[in-house]
């Protein structure tokens, strides 16, 4: 037989039950009237306030420059604007390849800009400017310092010039840092014709096309060459092929015997005072 459970037993259990709904309820309503009341307090505060703006990834221009650009100023506040807004700002310089705006710590932003890389220089107006990936010239400033990367000699076509930028952004770094100058040799045969002169000492020839496909083997093409022992510096060609003439087969033509050309000019000299001491 079933047990009967008498209502009256049940009672102070039903009582402890809503009881702590209850309390469940006002300890929530109590939580969101303080947050509410704590955010209402921080946004009338100068708690809110942006207290330290940080720029990082700043190189080819001073971080005042992207400060200015934002509109961001401390004191203003934390969060009356959008990150988007100021992240298209500063994507309107021509340098900038990417850029995140984060709010941290309630009290300060951070900026964080990636530049494109600077590849190259080139010589205007008697000034070299930078040249970055994207093919653009950095004309905010002219170089001062040493220069640190390859520079450019016959490049009037901005459209030549813009491939090749965008080939030495695909070098590998350690061989950009070896190429020292780039001439514009185009030929009737290939307008994409270029010489790279290396600061080891080395002339390569290649076509800007295929240039970061083939340069990038440098190292190990020198390593051949010089691990033969029985080559000196001299031209690599990677325009079509791949093959390697030291500078003395490749310039045989021009060679010339300096002490006979000396001697010729002081027979020639001896003759003229011969002439002069006659007609005198």
């Amino acid at each position: 037989m079933d047990k009967v459970i008498d209502i009256e037993e049940r009672i102070p259990t039903l009582r402890e039950k809503r009881r702590k709904r209850t309390n469940k309820k006002f300890i929530t309503l109590l939580l969101l009237f303080f947050l509410t009341l704590f955010l209402l307090l921080y946004f009338q505060s100068p708690y809110s306030d942006i207290k330290k703006i940080n720029i990082k990834g700043s190189e080819l221009v001073k971080e005042d420059v992207y400060l200015n650009q934002s509109d961001l100023k401390a004191g203003e506040s934390l969060w009356g604007f959008k990150a988007a807004d100021v992240e298209e700002k500063i994507l309107e310089e021509y340098w900038v390849k990417d850029v995140h705006v984060k709010r941290k710590w309630l009290a300060t932003v951070e900026i964080e800009v990636e530049e494109y890389q600077k590849v190259a220089y080139i010589s205007m107006d008697n000034e070299l400017y930078p040249m970055l990936e994207n093919g653009e010239i950095f004309k905010e400033s002219s170089s001062a310092g040493p220069i640190d990367a390859p520079l450019f000699i016959d490049f009037e076509d901005e459209k030549l010039r813009k491939k090749l930028l965008v080939e030495l952004s695909k070098l590998d770094p350690t061989v950009l840092s070896l190429i020292s100058q780039i001439n514009s040799t185009p030929s009737s045969a290939d307008p994409y014709a270029i010489t790279l002169y290396m600061n080891d000492g080395y002339e390569v020839r290649a076509e800007i096309t295929s240039l970061a496909k083939k340069l990038n083997y440098y190292p190990s093409i020198i390593a051949q060459i010089e691990g033969a022992g029985q080559y000196g510096k001299g031209v690599i060609d990677i325009e079509v092929g791949s093959y390697y003439k030291s500078y003395q087969d490749e310039y045989a033509q021009f060679s010339f015997d300096i002490d006979e050309i000396e001697g010729q000019d002081i027979e020639e000299q001896e003759v003229m005072a011969d002439e002069e001491t006659t007609s005198q």
